[in-house]
């Protein structure tokens, strides 16, 4: 799954992530299949990307690393010429194709609703909605049930300059929507972090709780009660004050390497919640890190390289 990660200041952008990539095996479990994977790229001298989520996608019947699409965009795309916005559309329009989610959602359906039937369970309802199941049955001894289920997904993080010196940033969720992060032109949005993959580490440590806070009963009580509004507004008096416009370059690497250790060393230690116990491992290996400036461009901080019995190889 991994974990990116970028952190915009006044004095440039920051990317970061891990290296670890899993896989589903024939039973569909999430197994680790590497510690040195690549998922920070650099798309050209202003621009740089990260990827998160599903790894692999079928080409020609055979299952190919996403980072050879991403190579593929490079080559294939004037990319010198785009910009921030067209760049993150694209690259959204590309993995949309190659994914093919709506024919995986749809086998989902058939899986869920073939489970339910075979355990004995009364199925009520399985429909796709904003790209997930729900699900309604009966279980053996008439109680009402809901779930919710879906695919993986891939998470894309488009950050950099425009070439009138002007920076953005966006994400894009496949399947899902291309959304702006930060936007130099855009007052209240100029500053601050943005992160992919899983998150519940550093939501919990930055805001004060992660998403799946949703799902526990006296929170849908309340967003009934008082409204989904209402309820946002005091869970944001949780977050962390921090000062993002005064932050530095370094504060910025710093904070960003911080929150993919700490995310490591707590899977390391912990499996899921008690509300969802198992979660994978997806968050480790070494931390690439790179920096977006104005008047440098996309440079390399951290960057794994290629060794053998502990000699490096220096492929540029």
């Amino acid at each position: 799954m991994s974990l990116g990660i970028n952190t915009t200041t006044p004095e440039g952008i920051v990317l970061a992530t891990d290296s670890r990539q899993s896989y589903r095996n024939r039973k569909g479990m999430a197994r680790i299949g590497s510690d040195n994977a690549s998922k920070l790229f650099q798309l050209n001298k202003r621009i740089g990307v990260i990827v998160t989520g599903l790894a692999f996608l079928p080409e020609d019947g055979v299952m190919k690393n996403v980072s050879k699409f991403i190579e593929q965009f490079k080559r294939e795309t004037e990319v010198e010429k785009l910009s921030l916005r067209d760049t993150a559309e694209r690259l959204h329009s590309l993995f949309d194709i190659k994914y093919e989610w709506q024919k995986r959602l749809d086998d989902a359906v058939e899986k869920i609703n073939s489970d339910l039937r075979r355990q004995g369970f009364e199925v009520l309802e399985v429909k796709q909605e904003n790209y997930m199941v729900k699900f309604q049955y009966k279980d053996l001894q008439g109680n009402l049930k809901n779930g919710i289920g879906g695919i993986d997904v891939i998470t894309l993080l488009v950050a950099g300059f425009n070439r009138d010196g002007s920076y953005e940033v966006y994400t894009c969720r496949i399947p899902g929507e291309v959304q702006k992060k930060r936007d130099s032109k855009e007052k209240g949005k100029e500053y601050g972090a943005s992160w992919i993959g899983q998150v519940d580490v550093v939501s919990r440590i930055v805001l004060g709780f992660d998403g799946r806070i949703s799902n526990l009963k006296f929170v849908n009580d309340t967003v009934r009660e008082i409204g989904q509004t209402e309820v946002r507004k005091q869970l944001g008096n949780l977050q962390y004050a921090i000062q993002w416009g005064t932050m530095t370059l370094q504060d910025a690497i710093d904070f960003c390497t911080l929150m993919i250790q700490t995310t490591s060393a707590m899977q390391r230690f912990s499996d899921g919640i008690i509300a969802n116990p198992g979660d994978m491992p997806g968050v480790g290996g070494p931390v690439d890190v790179a920096v977006i400036t104005a008047d440098e461009g996309f440079v390399w901080v951290s960057r794994k390289k290629l060794k053998i019995e502990g000699q490096e190889i220096d492929l540029d």
